[in-house]
């Protein structure tokens, strides 16, 4: 399983690590530029330094940038392990293959039915049941007749299992 947000970090790091070697690649270009010469006595020397110390903070805060980006990646690779580890019932797991409703990482026993605002299903795992949540939340009757007609489904053959 992958997301979208996944692909986006991913995408981004090979950018910042193109940068980051480009920046590199330009950091030595301007040292060779002194052709092994000393800077400190030169004329222009208070210059130079000023553009190497540019390009080092250049350097440092694209390391920190990618840093950044890489922990992102962890943090939403265990997102997707935590949802991928949660057992939900087969006709939940359905209802996602289909696109009619869809997990939600932070809280991968809560699902969104698609076209629908604010409410939510929630599996209750312990008790296996599902139940519901914001459902007076609901902002039209277009929306409330989507949800009702998924929950009322669920709530036939989930919770029947149950009694």
């Amino acid at each position: 399983m992958s997301s979208n947000r996944l692909q986006v970090l991913e995408n981004s790091l090979v950018k910042k690590e193109a940068e980051l070697q480009r920046r590199f690649d330009n950091h030595f270009n301007t040292w060779k530029q002194t052709n092994g010469q000393p800077m400190n006595d030169k004329a222009n020397g208070g210059a130079f330094f000023r553009k190497v110390e540019k390009q080092n903070d250049a350097i440092r805060n694209m390391k920190a940038s990618i840093e950044k980006t890489k922990n992102a990646i962890e943090k939403e690779k265990s997102k997707i392990a935590n949802v991928e580890a949660q057992s939900i019932p087969v006709e939940l797991q359905n209802l996602i293959n289909e696109g009619k409703i869809t997990q939600w990482r932070k809280f991968p026993n809560r699902f969104f039915v698609v076209g629908v605002e604010k409410a939510r299903l929630v599996w209750m795992e312990k008790e296996k049941y599902v139940t519901y949540q914001y459902l007076k939340e609901i902002p039209n009757q277009e929306q409330y007749a989507i949800f009702r007609d998924i929950f009322n489904d669920l709530n036939r053959t989930l919770n029947k299992k149950q009694s």
